[in-house]
């Protein structure tokens, strides 16, 4: 049996989760590395990854690379004198990286793979309407999420499950996944599968502006799905028009009916509690929602101080 001496790499709250658990069953951990800090927000104050608050809580090594083929981080991580390396949502590693120890480098990913290879896989699977989904621990190689799998474990999506609460399942089956993976590594027992490819195989494109807005033209249960799958962050959205006023507005929460009827989609129907939009095969129900400048509401705490008139639409 092999002692492990694990560098992790890092940056948001799903990887505190896998390096929290990894601490917690007693790995060494030599060093963390993880996203340098930058300004955010309105007030654009210095903001530390969630990676980085947790190891400063833990007293772990910390490195901070902007450029993880400079020279000066490459000795600082050759000196940790790591046997592994444990990538959990971090970013694309060169080569010089990832060969460095001598047993590898594995990255955890949220997905079955080769499916959902990508930035951003549990609002995929979510918005594609997948039932299920899972995590892989795979040995990373030159391409992004294709080296040659190691453990995968499977799990049900609910079909009112919205990103914020999958991500959080698939964390803790993630958590399970790592320490399964480890005692493979240290036991001397891994064995690979090589991923293959086909036309089949679905990708989890990096979410911007154009691919999170409302296409009121879909049916109904593709809104409601991208509507979850994008809920809580970076959350779906739209332009509400009304009185000669556009709002952006940011959808968090919805429910289906399913209704014959002769509105254009669109079309906004509001009562004292109740909103929804006009859609091809009936109405998709807002239960949450945000307009600009406001903080998250219910559908019935925006109904307390707006009221919508019969030529409001969605867009």
């Amino acid at each position: 049996m092999e002692k492990l001496r694990i560098v992790f790499m890092g940056t948001p709250d799903f990887a505190v989760g896998i390096l929290d658990t990894i601490l917690k069953n007693n790995f060494e951990i030599a060093g963390v590395i993880t996203a340098a800090d930058k300004p955010a927000g309105r007030g654009q104050k210095i903001k530390y990854s969630a990676v980085k608050e947790y190891a400063l809580a833990h007293n772990l090594h910390l490195l901070q690379p902007v450029n993880l083929k400079d020279e000066s981080f490459l000795a600082e991580l050759k000196a940790l004198n790591a046997n592994l390396q444990i990538v959990v949502a971090f970013r694309m590693l060169p080569k010089v990286v990832w060969e460095m120890p001598a047993l590898g480098t594995f990255n955890l990913h949220a997905s079955l793979l080769p499916n959902y290879r990508g930035a951003a896989p549990i609002n995929w699977a979510i918005i594609n309407g997948e039932t299920n989904t899972g995590v892989t621990t795979f040995f990373i190689d030159d391409k992004i999420d294709t080296g040659a799998m190691i453990l995968s474990k499977e799990t049900a999506i609910d079909s009112n499950e919205n990103a914020g609460q999958l991500h959080d399942r698939l964390m803790n089956l993630g958590s399970d996944t790592v320490i399964k993976t480890l005692e493979l590594i240290q036991n001397g027992s891994v064995s690979t599968t090589i991923q293959t490819d086909d036309s089949n195989i679905k990708t989890a494109y990096k979410l911007n502006k154009e691919n999170c807005k409302i296409d009121w033209t879909k049916p109904a249960l593709t809104i409601h799905n991208l509507i979850r799958g994008l809920s809580p962050y970076p959350a779906s959205w739209c332009i509400f028009s009304d009185k000669n006023q556009e709002w952006n507005v940011k959808i968090y929460e919805s429910e289906i009916i399913y209704e014959n009827h002769d509105y254009n989609p669109g079309k906004i129907i509001s009562s004292k509690k109740e909103l929804k939009i006009a859609v091809k095969d009936g109405f998709i129900q807002l239960l949450s929602l945000q307009f600009p400048g406001k903080k998250k509401m219910t559908t019935s705490e925006l109904l307390n101080g707006i009221t919508f008139s019969e030529e409001a639409k969605a867009s």
